[in-house]
């Protein structure tokens, strides 16, 4: 991006710290086991001056996620601000309070209600309100939510379960190891290293739960009456996430804007990686919010940064939130049309001088340059239609052919020492050092310098992130993966498709490819029999059949699938047949690796 809009506006600022209740004191929160989870005060040092290793823009965007504890949204909502990534928010019904998006970790969210409960009184949660399907979302509700809490309902978008299954569990590993990368997760909390993620603060890294939802939103314009609140909903799919809702209190005038509008340019793809999400879907529905709600709402609120109030106010920042989506949108597809790939227009295209000098439309957490990329993979997929991209070497080998073309690696690493050179160039070439020879620590060490140079001056939190985790890395500091997206918790809330479909992306299919078997299961808890199938390196799921029997049939209930499936123990469960077959089914079954390397081959 180009010129900042102008520091000496404290409107954001003034915004973010009216209705201050009280902050959690101290910053902490820790795990059952005496482990800090969340520190909040370890971000202390965003009340000093910017200095040179850092943008200012994301300095002063840092110091405005730092502002932590309980706020007055207006009369009977509240949010928690800084104990997560994102906030959680209470609105306060009846008999008690409805909790809407209860954080990543059940330790912050139980910190986060009882610092509410200490100034509002001991108010019974009486509902939960998922606004869509990232683990920030609802990776806390067992900190709300008791085992003896099953008749309270949790209210979330039509298709919720399906995609925070898909992303925490299908590709959990992976993305959870990227999102070290992302988030930053093991960078010092310093001015040299980690000062926010541009959406929030940090990610807290205890314990995530998920308890299914009970009353689905299924179309815009539905109304619920929630311990005395009247709720307004409006469906968004394929907004910010696939399952995803805004809702307005229309007796308070207050709309809740869940992650579709927030104060930066989000992603179009995340950079931990996630289905590619489509701006002109985004901009459709920000249309519809500002028709449905911008004229009988006094206040707009979402589930990270801090709220918006005066109609007007609220129906401006939502304009441009649209309009920044829209313009990426329309202009990649313009550019891509006169033969130009994705790479080259995330060099050509610029935001006009409204969205460039809004600080809402800067880009923290996504960028106009992996945004723009991700449009055109949107409508075009990975190829760019240049043959020679088709099918090039994997990165390693090409890596010692390009090393081996340009003279080889002191030769590189040698013309690499010109500061005068643009680092993005250094940092590819040496790369290809790196990847040739991992163990040239010339190599490694001038990449980590070249990564701190382009991390330092990056407006954007998780390049930053990116770049100065990948400078550990070369460093030889592997990052560890504290977050367990698919932990016992989440397995609990899984359907048993939901299980099975877990096991089948495990299947390594050259090992599996000679086996075959049929195994039955019958659930008596949940009166549910299904059939596996596995052939041709590939774990099906259908029904028993008539006439095709069944090497094995196991009868037992879906906690006891879950203790099998950790302990890979029969005990308790009765097995009629040739228990073989689940041996070999075990047997080739992969087991993730959570610590994989990045930067490095």
């Amino acid at each position: 991006m180009g010129d900042h809009p102008s520091f000496a506006d404290q409107t954001d600022f003034e915004n973010a710290s009216r209705g201050f209740v009280a902050a959690l004191t101290p910053g902490t929160v820790r795990a059952a086991d005496g482990r800090v989870i969340w520190d909040s005060d370890a971000y202390a040092f965003l009340d000093g001056d910017c200095p040179d290793t850092a943008s200012p823009s994301l300095w002063r965007q840092g110091q405005l996620c730092a502002r932590q504890g309980l706020f007055e949204v207006t009369g009977g909502i509240y949010q928690v601000r800084g104990l997560d990534l994102s906030n959680v928010s209470f609105v306060e019904g009846d008999r008690g309070v409805i909790v809407i998006d209860p954080l990543i970790s059940v330790e912050c969210a139980a910190a986060a209600l009882e610092l509410y409960r200490q100034h509002r009184g001991e108010r019974p949660v009486t509902a939960v309100i998922y606004t869509h399907s990232h683990a920030d979302h609802f990776g806390g509700v067992r900190g709300v939510l008791t085992e003896d809490d099953s008749d309270i309902p949790v209210i979330a978008p039509a298709g919720f379960l399906d995609h925070a299954v898909s992303e925490n569990v299908y590709a959990g590993t992976a993305m959870n190891r990227r999102a070290v990368y992302m988030y930053g997760t093991e960078l010092p909390k310093d001015p040299k290293g980690h000062i926010g993620t541009g959406l929030g603060l940090a990610v807290s890294t205890g314990t995530v739960s998920l308890v299914p939802p009970t009353l689905d939103v299924t179309r815009t314009g539905q109304e619920e009456l929630v311990d005395g609140v009247r709720i307004v909903f409006q469906i968004t799919p394929g907004t910010e996430a696939p399952a995803e809702m805004n809702f307005q209190f229309p007796d308070r005038r207050a709309v809740c804007m869940a992650e579709n509008a927030t104060h930066t340019l989000h992603n179009l793809l995340t950079l931990r990686g996630a289905v590619v999400r489509n701006p002109h879907t985004w901009a459709r529905y920000l249309t519809e919010a500002i028709e449905l709600f911008a004229d009988s709402s006094d206040v707009l609120f979402a589930s990270h940064h801090w709220p918006t109030w005066g109609r007007e106010h609220i129906a401006a920042f939502l304009a441009q939130q649209r309009d920044l989506y829209a313009y990426l949108h329309d202009q990649t597809l313009r550019l891509m049309n006169k033969g130009y790939t994705g790479t080259e227009i995330a060099e050509m295209i610029a935001l006009p001088p409204a969205l460039e000098h809004a600080w809402h439309a800067r880009g923290y957490y996504g960028s106009v340059s992996h945004d723009v990329k991700a449009v055109y993979q949107h409508y075009m997929g990975w190829f760019d239609g240049n043959p020679a991209h088709l099918w090039e070497l994997p990165p390693q080998e090409s890596a010692g052919k390009h090393v081996e073309y340009m003279g080889g690696a002191q030769a590189i690493i040698d013309r690499a020492r010109d500061r005068h050179e643009d680092p993005r160039w250094i940092a590819q070439v040496l790369n290809y050092v790196v990847f040739a020879d991992p163990g040239n620590e010339q190599a490694r060490e001038l990449l980590a310098s070249t990564y701190d140079r382009l991390g330092h001056g990056a407006e954007n939190a998780t390049w930053r992130n990116f770049y100065l985790q990948g400078a550990n890395e070369l460093r030889g500091n592997l990052a560890r993966t504290p977050a367990d997206t698919a932990s016992p918790e989440v397995a609990i809330a899984m359907t048993i498709g939901q299980l099975f479909d877990s096991l089948a992306i495990r299947v390594d299919g050259p090992r599996a490819a000679d086996h075959a078997l049929i195994i039955d299961w019958s659930f008596t808890d949940l009166k549910e029999d299904v059939r596996l199938q596995l052939a041709n390196g590939v774990l099906t799921q259908t029904r028993p059949a008539e006439g095709t029997p069944a090497q094995l049939t196991l009868t037992l209930t879906k906690p006891q699938l879950l203790r099998l499936l950790a302990t890979r123990s029969l005990d308790g469960i009765q097995a009629d047949g040739d228990t073989r077959a689940l041996a070999t089914l075990l047997g080739v079954l992969d087991t993730a690796d959570n610590r994989f390397a990045i930067v490095t081959p």
